[in-house]
């Protein structure tokens, strides 16, 4: 403070801190100057107290350091400063390796080089104050904001890392897990969330069903990640909306009956209608990436702001055809290849029977998915390089898709963990059961939160699907009655007719068991578990051989790459073939 002849220095801190700019702590521009023990000291050196009157003109220091957090001003020196000064602050910053440093001097002349007055550099903070500058007490205030920004985020560049939200009925964590198998061989930083938990790089960061908001977040808040895939369900968006205000690719898979009558959904237009808002939150730049083969989910583009691009199991689909004659974007299934066409070119990225992820080609929904992961990823500018590989080295395993489509070989038979549970998943899983030459068991259930009507369809589709049938229960039954959801499956099994036999184990620990122990030769173990964890270790428990993939006949053969020569041909010849 200065002395005015009249004030005492405890009047004159008062006449201060009455300046509105002054503040507690760093909530003004400046901030409010406190007496505490280094004040004392101070005074006690000069002989004086708060009491003491300071002639005028008189300094008096109450602070040993001039910090802007303890009660000191900001004074613009900044046309001021020696050019020798300013190229040592220069050579500090680069020598330190610091794109952005404050330098603290200490100098009775800014103006003139520090070694001709003994100045210092007494510190480099690596993560400085901008107040000072941009509201200094005395003097131009400098935007020093803007060329930080513009250094971080270069004019013309992205400022946020690409977003791909998936969302669907089924499919959506293998179509997740896989484009962020894509996206990884690019050699990015990929985040991604899904019904497992949260994952950056190989790394879990979080375990459990993550599929809404707030674990998408703990993605889009990470600075080490450069791409987000996020597996949106709809249970996050009905509670909380979504994390973003827009995305770079928004997929939609399939929607069909599941969770019907909960949170007001009680209709496929309703379901629909939930999960088209990933799409419509596609910015124009975008890509909607949509199912053309499910009416409801290829209504969506009449809703979206975005780009468009579908895909397909049938090349012929009509939708298709006049989408890429108009020079759209798609991709499809034809003649066993995993296709993207766009315009008059049709380039073809693998046959089916070498994803080891289709098993052999035989599990048409997992064709689907790899369809709806490479065309994702294609739209987002991946080359078909990196989408190759990711599909030659992504498999249906415990630990790539945990509870999605593992085959496990236990020697005299086979058995398979698949998280099914809802009609549609069921019928999708039946296209690769059925085809499995020797008997097929199946371990069925249902979580209790569903219809009755929808217990019924589910033990329809076990009889149609299955040759012996153990209906059990989950161990949270979601408010029914032990037994209740086991009794409508079986009205659905007795509802066709049929040679299938079944009976009812509800401990689905005893029930999986019982299904492995009772097993023939040549037969397929399905298990559609509450628990996958449980079920894939109680299967372990009995030492599968190693992984290994079928081939289209049936057999099973080691998963090798392969070497075929890949070619565009025009889609003139796919239509006449």
């Amino acid at each position: 403070v200065v002395g005015d002849g009249k004030s005492t220095i405890e009047q004159l801190i008062d006449i201060t801190n009455q300046d509105p700019r002054r503040g507690v702590g760093h909530d003004n521009l400046l901030t409010r100057i406190e007496v505490d023990r280094t004040t004392w000291q101070l005074l006690d050196r000069k002989g004086y107290s708060l009491e003491t009157v300071l002639p005028e003109g008189e300094v008096c220091y109450l602070r040993a350091t001039a910090n802007l957090s303890t009660g000191g001003i900001a004074i613009d020196r900044t046309d001021d400063i020696h050019p020798d000064n300013i190229w040592v602050a220069q050579r500090i910053a680069k020598t330190i390796g610091l794109d952005i440093a404050g330098i603290d001097v200490v100098t009775t002349d800014i103006s003139k080089p520090l070694r001709e007055v003994d100045g210092v550099i007494v510190e480099v903070n690596a993560a400085p104050g901008l107040r000072m500058h941009v509201c200094p007490s005395v003097g131009i205030a400098r935007n020093v904001a803007e060329p930080i920004l513009s250094m971080l985020f270069p004019a013309g560049t992205p400022a946020r890392v690409p977003i791909v939200a998936i969302t669907g009925t089924n499919g959506k964590t293998t179509t997740t897990r896989l484009t962020a198998h894509i996206f990884k061989q690019t050699g990015q930083m990929v985040g991604f969330t899904t019904t497992d938990g949260i994952y950056i790089g190989d790394n879990m960061v979080e375990p459990g069903d993550t599929t809404g908001p707030q674990s998408a977040q703990v993605i889009l808040q990470d600075p080490t990640v450069e791409v987000a895939v996020l597996e949106t369900a709809r249970g996050g968006i009905l509670r909380s909306g979504l994390a973003f205000k827009d995305c770079d690719i928004g997929v939609v898979l399939n929607v069909a009956a599941d969770h019907m009558g909960l949170g007001d959904i009680e209709t496929l237009e309703d379901m629909a209608h939930l999960k088209s808002v990933v799409a419509e939150t596609v910015r124009p730049s975008g890509y909607a990436v949509l199912n053309a083969d499910d009416p409801l989910v290829a209504a969506m583009a009449q809703r979206v702001k975005s780009q468009v691009a579908y895909f397909s199991m049938d090349p012929h689909n009509e939708l298709v055809r006049k989408h890429s004659q108009q020079g759209g974007l798609a991709a499809v299934y034809e003649q066993g290849y995993l296709s993207i066409l766009k315009g008059d070119w049709l380039l073809r990225i693998e046959q089916a029977e070498k994803v080891p992820l289709t098993m052999g080609g035989k599990a048409p929904f997992q064709i689907a998915n790899a369809l709806a992961a490479s065309l994702a990823a294609f739209a987002q500018g991946v080359d078909i390089g990196c989408i190759r590989q990711a599909l030659h080295t992504f498999e249906a395993s415990t630990d790539q898709t945990p509870g999605r489509m593992n085959l496990f070989n236990l020697g005299k038979f086979h058995a398979l963990v698949d998280y099914a549970h809802n009609p549609a998943s069921y019928e999708a899983l039946g296209g690769f059961v059925k085809n499995w030459p020797g008997r097929r068991i199946g371990v069925v259930g249902g979580p209790g939160d569903r219809r009755d009507d929808d217990f019924i369809t589910l033990g329809k589709l076990a009889a149609q699907m299955f040759d012996d049938i153990i209906v059990k229960e989950d161990d949270d039954t979601r408010g029914r009655d032990r037994g209740d959801a086991a009794k409508w499956i079986v009205h659905g099994i007795e509802e066709v007719i049929g040679e299938a036999t079944y009976r009812t184990i509800l401990n689905e620990t005893e029930a999986i068991n019982t299904a492995l122990d009772g097993a023939p030769n040549d037969s397929l173990v399905v298990v559609l578990p509450e628990s996958v964890t449980r079920a894939i270790a109680l299967i372990k428990a009995r030492n599968p051989l190693p992984h290994q993939t079928l081939t289209t006949n049936g057999a099973i053969e080691a998963v090798a790459q392969s070497i075929d020569q890949y070619v565009e041909v025009a889609p003139s010849g796919l239509r006449q073939g």
